[in-house]
């Protein structure tokens, strides 16, 4: 690792602390040559499967398209920004451990809703209206009876 003050690639590990429920290993560092000191940040690089959208089109997983609906779902919901960033690392960890390079909307959709649904139910409702895209009234009542 080099040094980020001096750029020297003689740094020595001082300490090695897993972080992010062991999905990150933190090393504190020392340069040998200018002695001094910095953190950083090891974690896994994997690649997010691409989602099949219903028109059979094809887009990578854009973290922030899966952030932008949950928040507006969650708009407004007494749920804590760290709960939402829990779920969007549960969802993504979901969608690496199918092992496929490719994962269609729906399964990405259900585990949204599953994670809205532990967080909150007029969170859930919401996103699920809009994305079973419900016909009428009586679809809207059956989904409120089921989580009742």
């Amino acid at each position: 690792m080099r040094c980020p003050f001096c750029a020297t690639q003689d740094t020595r590990v001082l300490d090695s602390r897993l972080i992010n429920e062991g999905d990150q290993v933190r090393r504190r560092r020392e340069c040998n040559a200018c002695k001094e000191r910095f953190t950083t940040f090891e974690m896994v690089e994997l690649t997010l499967p691409r989602i099949i959208k219903r028109d059979d089109n094809r887009e990578p997983f854009e973290e922030r398209k899966l952030r932008s609906g949950m928040l507006k779902a969650l708009e407004k919901r007494p749920v804590g920004s760290d709960a939402i960033e829990a779920s969007i690392t549960r969802i993504k960890k979901a969608l690496m451990a199918t092992g496929e390079r490719e994962v269609p909307v729906e399964e990405l959709g259900e585990q949204v809703m599953k994670e809205l649904k532990s967080l909150d139910h007029v969170a859930f409702v919401r996103f699920a209206s809009v994305y079973r895209s419900f016909q009428d009234v009586s679809e809207f009542t059956d989904m409120i009876e089921n989580l009742k």
